[in-house]
């Protein structure tokens, strides 16, 4: 195994330890429930939390990572976001459990803008699109925390002996990987100000990114709703829904890589558009256990490439250095993800959920007309011209 291949492993070991963190806090959070005897309503007060520390965390990662470099923010903030996933089961009162869930939101967005930066960095050097594979791996590190925390909670281990052990197994994946960590050599000339308005290659990605999150969003918080109420499957077969799709989008991210060499990104996204809503609209249409799992995974395999090639594309901007634009991207996307559950309950209270996933099918029709117009405002610099559209 080469130097970058070496590389490529570690950096890979990293998102998948960022991944498995924040699975193992998804899947205990009814005990953090239990513990605290918080309603449905306190619940999810309290959840909101998370994503507020998150939208801190963004233009504070682009400005860090500019200026001190993703390795050393890396370095940091990966000891920090491991240390952090105990105090959560620790915290003896929601008072203090609030400010713990900002900063893990907060440190979660920080390893993702400094993690997907480092990337970018080996992409270029690699010559070839990996940033999806990446990707994949935090996907997969979802289903093994998943996992985890489900045995876990088997043979009764407290949240935060649980949180110990997986604060010890990041420890040793980072330790690991540390002297694969490197500073990017590029240095980017581009703008540190999170805050100036993106230009149009952004505002378009940006805008791509926050179509697809959105649906993201939707799927992870309405399938099983939508199992239950519209297909009324058995409750034994409510979550099939959601493993059908977590399933696609967990593949898909990699293969996206291999396809989009092949196809160019652009074209990748375009059909991507296309599997979001003819995977919605078969599970509207014909609201039947084979046909709508057809469609979830339809959907689960177009969201895949949304975010990683978004990413790489928006990295490459000539405008900002590669962690601002995409704190940029992130900060647009990062709202689509918030409204996107939201609106599916407020359509569905107005009308019904079939017409909420039939409106939400719409956007991936904007994906593609988002990524079909101008395309040369998608072109990348010639260095890795062969992964241009």
């Amino acid at each position: 195994m080469n130097y970058l291949s070496k590389r490529r492993t570690a950096l890979g070991a990293m998102f998948f330890f960022v991944g498995l963190c924040f699975a193992s806090w998804a899947a205990r959070i009814p005990d953090i429930q239990a513990k605290f005897e918080l309603s449905e309503g306190q619940l999810g007060t309290m959840l909101l939390f998370l994503p507020l520390g998150s939208l801190l965390g963004l233009p504070l990662a682009g400005w860090a990572v500019h200026q001190y470099g993703s390795r050393r923010v890396i370095m940091i903030g990966s000891f920090a976001y491991a240390m952090t996933l105990p105090l959560i089961g620790l915290s003896p009162s929601v008072l203090l459990l609030i400010p713990v869930l900002i900063l893990y939101g907060l440190l979660g967005n920080v390893m993702n803008i400094s993690l997907n930066t480092q990337a970018l960095d080996l992409e270029d050097q690699m010559g070839k699109s990996i940033l999806a594979s990446f990707h994949g791996l935090w996907s997969t590190a979802g289903f093994v925390g998943a996992g985890l925390g489900a045995g876990m909670i088997f043979i009764n281990i407290l949240p935060e002996l649980h949180f110990l052990i997986i604060m010890g197994i990041s420890f040793f994946i980072i330790i690991a990987a540390q002297r694969f960590i490197l500073k990017e050599q590029k240095v980017s000339e581009g703008s540190g100000l999170v805050i100036k308005k993106p230009d149009s290659l952004l505002l378009r990605i940006g805008l791509i990114a926050f179509l697809g999150m959105m649906c993201e969003g939707c799927m992870f918080d309405w399938s099983g709703v939508y199992f239950k109420k519209v297909i009324l499957v058995d409750p034994s077969m409510i979550a099939l829904g959601y493993v059908a799709f977590m399933g696609a989008m967990a593949s898909g991210r990699f293969v996206t890589d291999k396809i989009a060499a092949r196809f160019t990104k652009v074209a990748v996204i375009q059909v991507s558009g296309v599997l979001i809503f003819v995977g919605l609209a078969l599970s509207v249409a014909f609201p039947t256990v084979w046909s709508a799992t057809l469609g979830f995974l339809l959907v689960g395999f177009g969201i895949a490439s949304i975010i990683p090639l978004s990413y790489s594309i928006a990295g490459r901007s000539k405008l900002y250095s590669p962690s601002v634009a995409l704190a940029l991207v992130s900060t647009i996307s990062f709202f689509g993800f918030l409204l996107g559950p939201p609106l599916i309950g407020f359509i569905a209270e107005l009308f019904d959920l079939k017409t909420s996933f039939a409106l939400i099918a719409v956007s991936g029709i904007g994906i593609t007309l988002l990524s079909s117009i101008r395309k040369q405002v998608f072109l990348i610099p010639q260095k890795v011209k062969s992964m241009a559209a």
